[in-house]
């Protein structure tokens, strides 16, 4: 098993992360039985990097992960974050004192553990001092219900302003950053993991599939799939959600993320995959673990058989050829 430091820290974690977005009880996208069997397959595959948050599947996912690492939870990093509002008062969101706190609090509970390996803040928060964001999150550390601090979606800019502000408190910096990368979505590639590098975070990039657009599942000029994710949104009418644009041919209304751009990449994946006997799915992981300053990807399976088509990416050397190809259609325009 390849295992690799988490930015400027000891930290060791696999290059594989599993992210339990998916996870919870009756009616989540993987329902607790088929979330604990993905999780015993990915540890006894020697992976120690599970990822959750506490608003997944309104809590559900961190209740699920937290019993099915119990057994083993000395042996897993175990990730989570907290930021976005658990409640409908004024103190109940955002990165202050208070409510980072309480939200710590409650993830300790529902994931039965009495420390976690790595919290995140997941979003900036304009309307508070990072000064005191940093400060509450080292006093997590001192008092030893964290180990390590990363944050989430934040920008080149706003990780310079948090380590230089854990430097002026005296506190405890980032050691990760949690963004969103593929071939699909490249723009933290303009600032974002430079800064991220300078400044000793490791990422552990988020949707490495563009939202699944690269699992072979979507094709030009056809409707999407009914059983697909924006499938599902179309059929709902949900057309902010999916970004739907009018599109004048056969399809009547498609979300804008199914351009001709985007398929121009998903048709290179496809036939890359074609030529080395594998899955769109590995393809596209593959590319992503071996992009400078990647530390380790995070998988999202939503059943056993989406796990073992995801972790196959995680063995796949693309030649360089096909790796110059899949930069040069890819390139700007993500």
């Amino acid at each position: 098993m390849d295992y690799v430091n988490l930015g400027r820290s000891g930290l060791k974690v696999s290059r594989a992360c599993l992210g339990a977005m998916m996870f919870g009880t009756a009616g989540a996208p993987c329902e607790e039985a088929e979330s604990r069997r993905i999780v015993d397959a990915f540890l006894d595959q020697g992976h120690n990097f599970v990822d959750t948050a506490n608003v997944y599947t309104d809590g559900q996912s961190e209740e699920v992960t937290g019993r099915a690492i119990a057994a083993k939870r000395d042996s897993v990093v175990l990730a989570t974050k907290g930021r976005f509002p658990q409640g409908s008062g004024p103190n109940d969101g955002g990165l202050s004192r208070v409510h980072l706190t309480r939200a710590l609090e409650a993830s300790l509970v529902r994931l039965g553990t009495d420390y976690i390996d790595l919290y995140q803040v997941h979003f900036w928060d304009a309307d508070t001092p990072i000064e005191e964001t940093m400060a509450t999150l080292d006093g997590f550390v001192r008092k030893g219900l964290v180990r390590y601090i990363g944050c989430s979606n934040f920008t080149g800019s706003q990780i310079v302003e948090s380590q230089w502000a854990a430097e002026r408190v005296g506190g405890t910096p980032f050691v990760s950053l949690q963004p969103r990368y593929s071939l699909i979505a490249r723009q933290i590639e303009n600032d974002v993991l430079t800064a991220a590098e300078r400044h000793g975070l490791g990422t552990m990039v988020y949707s490495p599939l563009g939202g699944g657009l690269l699992t072979g599942k979507y094709k030009r000029d056809e409707e999407p799939p009914a059983d697909s994710r924006i499938g599902r949104r179309m059929a709902a009418g949900v057309a902010g959600a999916a970004g739907v644009r009018a599109n004048v041919g056969p399809r009547r209304a498609v979300p804008s993320g199914l351009s001709e751009r985007n398929f121009d990449v998903i048709e290179a994946v496809e036939k890359i995959a074609a030529e080395l006997g594998t899955t769109p799915t590995a393809v596209s992981i593959a590319w992503v673990l071996a992009r400078p300053g990647v530390t380790s990807v995070i998988i999202g399976p939503r059943t056993f058989a989406q796990l073992d088509e995801n972790l196959a990416g995680f063995d796949l050397e693309l030649p360089d050829d096909a790796t110059a190809h899949l930069d040069e259609v890819s390139a700007s325009r993500g």
